[in-house]
């Protein structure tokens, strides 16, 4: 007996800048192989790789979801992930939970912020840009609120509800009858680089084929290469 074989074609307007992302494993996702399908070189890095000097030729790092929960290379290599950001990279970091993590929360980023409990379950919560001129929602997708149509489950969870001056707030959101969440989407400057953290569930939406999703992810991967204001 086998079971009838199907797959969901997904047709999107999009655009990227850049072709090397490194990705340091976390709990497990499939965020790599849907990265790969829209044409980026993903490698994937552990141990020794993680340095600054090797981490040179990425365009941007990737960090999986609770890899700060379940990876115990980034205790010893974070301040590599760090140099390599204000050496002129990207670091995005994807949704982690807030205990038992292998790195403290305030040397994750390069700047001070706290990762509370707060999510927004509804997949449809109204999605507000809080900054509609920010590169990472221009450059190279402009994102839009229909950009946030059709995600499925949730819109992300972990988001963090205190954070330094430098950090960056692009996206608001709540469910009904809650206050709003401003931590969905974090960046800043660092050096010459730009730190990103989120916890947005492109986890769910990369594998679920969701346009808009893979727009902003794109754009989060290329900030490092929007034009200077």
């Amino acid at each position: 007996m086998f079971a009838d074989a199907h797959g969901r074609a997904v047709r999107l307007d999009l655009r990227k800048e850049g072709t090397k992302v490194g990705y340091v494993a976390g709990a497990g996702d499939d965020v790599p192989d849907n990265l790969r399908a829209i044409g980026y070189e993903v490698t994937m890095l552990r141990g020794n790789e993680l340095n600054a000097d090797n981490l040179r030729q990425f365009d941007a790092v990737v960090t999986g979801v609770r890899a700060y929960n379940t990876n115990d290379d980034l205790q010893f290599r974070q301040s590599q992930l760090l140099e390599y950001v204000k050496n002129g990279g990207t670091l995005l970091i994807q949704y982690n939970t807030n205990s038992e993590l292998r790195v403290p929360v305030a040397e994750m980023g390069p700047y001070p912020f706290r990762i509370s409990r707060d999510r927004v379950t509804e997949e449809d919560a109204e999605m507000r840009l809080l900054q509609p001129g920010h590169p990472a929602l221009n450059f190279p997708n402009k994102i839009t609120p229909a950009d946030f149509e059709g995600w499925v489950q949730e819109r992300g969870l972990y988001f963090p509800d205190q954070w330094d001056k430098n950090y960056e707030a692009l996206l608001s959101c709540n469910d009904q009858g809650e206050t709003p969440k401003d931590g969905a989407l974090l960046v800043a400057k660092y050096g010459e680089g730009h730190f990103v953290y989120t916890g947005l569930s492109f986890f769910r939406e990369l594998p679920s084929g969701v346009p808009g999703a893979f727009r902003l992810f794109a754009n989060l991967i290329s900030i490092g290469k929007a034009p200077k204001p």
